[in-house]
């Protein structure tokens, strides 16, 4: 299936809305660190940082920590700026995107691709000389993969676009296991994994909030071309494998009981909420008593939680 977005307002207008005098510099700044997508970064980060306790088996090297977050900052800020760049033209017509900085014409189309270019050369430098070059190459690959994979190629065209686009998500487990080892091992696969398999159910509920939105644009997301019972589906589906994965940690040696604990109160948590949006599904409820943000909102704790559990159990052991 291939469905593309069509720009509807004449060339050039999208992110020239406002005439330089009329952008104060403070509120510039702000624009230019929106375009990194800060929220979601936090998000990346939480994975990151306690793979590297894990890789330790104790307190890393903090200085490695912060430059690994720095690096990581700056890799993913890049690659979101150029996500915001490429899909300018779908952003002008999505509700929820229609604040960003080149739809308000707060940042220009130039200066967003040379801003996301900048920090993708910056932070790849940054991880290589200060951190190791396995890394360096894991952010670039991750940066790459989302702009060029997810954004350009599978986005617009597919309803797997975030199934296969949310490799680029996972590759942060490898990195901070990269960051303190320079190798790699079954632990961070595993957590890839993980976060490979918590990804569609962690999207696809806030694409069900906001279907209309892409479908407004062509974008394919899953419960645009599918009913709420397959999305459903595939979200107990997904849920169930992730929490099967997230418990191959401890039989294979590299986590103890706190860990195993965590994940599986966790992970029973998701799975009610999963089966709940399910049955609601089933019974065809619609709008707000679908409910389905409950999940979304569960599954930013899951990870958060998972992952503190990742970075504590090495102390418990």
């Amino acid at each position: 299936m291939c469905v593309t977005a069509v720009e509807s307002r004449p060339a050039g207008v999208i992110g020239t809305s406002q005439s330089p005098s009329h952008r104060p510099f403070g509120a510039r700044v702000k624009a230019f660190v929106a375009l990194t997508k800060p929220r979601i970064i936090e998000l990346l980060l939480i994975t990151t940082v306690p793979v590297m306790f894990l890789a330790e088996q104790g307190v890393p090297n903090l200085k490695l920590v912060l430059l690994t977050c720095v690096g990581g900052y700056l890799s993913a800020g890049g690659a979101n700026a150029l996500n915001m760049y490429i899909d300018r033209d779908i952003d002008a017509l999505m509700d929820r995107t229609s604040q960003r900085p080149l739809v308000t014409g707060m940042v220009s189309p130039v200066e967003c691709l040379v801003f996301g270019i900048t920090l993708a050369v910056v932070s790849t430098l940054l991880f290589g000389f200060t951190v190791n070059w396995l890394s360096a190459w894991l952010s670039l690959g991750a940066l790459l993969f989302y702009v060029v994979v997810y954004t350009m190629i599978l986005k617009r065209r597919t309803s797997q676009n975030i199934v296969w686009g949310g490799i680029a998500g996972c590759l942060p487990v490898l990195i901070g296991w990269s960051a303190v080892t320079n190798s790699m091992s079954w632990a961070p696969v595993i957590l890839f994994g993980v976060m490979f398999f918590w990804t569609p159910p962690h999207y696809w509920p806030l694409s069900m909030k906001v279907k209309e939105d892409y479908a407004r644009v062509g974008v394919p997301m899953l419960p645009v071309i599918a009913s709420n019972k397959v999305v459903a589906r595939q979200i107990v589906i997904y849920s169930w494998v992730m929490v099967v994965v997230s418990l191959l940690l401890q039989p294979l040696g590299y986590t103890g009981w706190f860990y195993t604990a965590v994940a599986l109160a966790a992970g029973g948590m998701w799975l009610w909420e999963a089966h709940g949006l399910q049955n609601r599904a089933k019974a065809e409820v619609t709008g707000g008593k679908l409910k389905e943000m409950r999940l979304f909102h569960w599954s930013i704790t899951y990870v958060s939680v998972l992952f503190l559990a990742i970075a504590v159990d090495p102390f418990l052991r």
